[in-house]
């Protein structure tokens, strides 16, 4: 494993510190249940200690030691919109909305939010909150062995402060299935409720941590995989995943070996102050990362209102465009 790999990550992901801390409440009770020491002893035994040891990588931490300057020019300055198309479409049976932006361009267009993991520890809520967030992304999980120790306090916490909220998977493809990593993901606080604030669990996929870019996979296995964590997914939520990654991952790692445009919303990850092209046979957004200083922050591409549609489920009006 490249020490200077690891190292570059945990700097990263420190810089990403959240301002103040706040203690949330524990009124609600918590979906993920207490796996016991010896299944997790069991897990790394079966897949080997070298992802183990250190599976606690930050959502797009990779893709900014891969991509540099070049996807981070003007990232302080936040997202202009593309207003090209109004109104949104609903695509595959389990409905999940994937809305075009509607209005003047505009830093401030869109719904806020934010991305967090152990790496911000206690999050001071009520500061996003009043800095204008109203979703949160939580890490659950990485590969089949890891679960964020912070995440029960941080997606509760997000939940308390008035915040939509989900969870996400950093994946690791060279590790096992992808429909392992889903059943460990929804085992591990990744599950969807319809209960109207808890949005479609997300997967992230991004620069290998550990060596080869794409996991020592081909296009179409790389595909298969995904599609095999898509489709479990979908089978234990009945919802597909959210899918997170950037434009230069997705074309050399995926290409146009399978499209997942029709099924799952994207989350492009682009430190700029435009989108940028996408991947992958998406022709729009659901969500942007467009800036990790000083935490990661995302645009949803809609209102509150879809958003509060998306977390619900609503019902499929017509299939997404290509």
């Amino acid at each position: 494993m490249p020490p200077r790999i690891v190292g570059a990550s945990v700097v990263l992901a420190l810089g990403a510190l959240a301002i103040g801390s706040i203690s949330p409440a524990t009124g609600e009770q918590t979906r993920r249940p207490d796996h016991a020491p010896q299944a997790r002893a069991e897990a790394q035994a079966r897949h080997g200690g070298t992802h183990t040891q250190h599976s606690d990588h930050a959502m797009g931490s990779q893709i900014a030691i891969h991509e540099g300057r070049a996807n981070n020019q003007g990232k302080r300055r936040g997202p202009q919109r593309d207003t090209t198309r109004s109104g949104g479409s609903y695509g595959g049976s389990s409905g999940s909305p994937q809305f075009a932006a509607t209005g003047s361009p505009s830093q401030d267009s869109g719904v806020q939010g934010i991305d967090v993991s152990r790496w911000q520890g206690q999050v001071d809520w009520q500061y996003w909150w009043d800095k204008g967030k109203r979703f949160a992304f939580v890490k659950a999980t990485e590969g089949v062995t890891y679960v964020s120790p912070t995440y029960d306090e941080q997606y509760i916490g997000s939940a308390n402060i008035g915040m939509i909220r989900g969870a996400y998977h950093f994946a690791l493809p060279d590790v096992s299935s992808g429909g392992e990593q889903a059943n460990y993901f929804v085992d591990n606080g990744g599950d969807w409720r319809g209960d109207g604030i808890t949005l479609p669990g997300v997967v992230d996929l991004e620069y290998n941590p550990y060596g080869d870019a794409c996991y020592g996979t081909t296009q179409p296995e790389m595909a298969d995989w995904i599609r095999d964590f898509s489709d479990t997914y979908k089978a234990r939520t009945r919802r597909y995943p959210i899918i997170y990654t950037s434009y230069h991952w997705w074309e050399q790692c995926v290409g146009t070996a399978d499209s997942f445009a029709g099924t799952s919303p994207l989350w492009i990850a682009r430190y700029n102050d435009t989108v940028g092209e996408l991947p992958g046979g998406w022709r729009y957004y659901t969500f942007w990362q467009y800036s990790n200083d000083p935490i990661d922050q995302n645009t949803f591409n809609g209102d509150m209102a879809r958003l509060k549609t998306l977390a619900a489920g609503g019902p499929e009006h017509r299939r997404w465009e290509r």
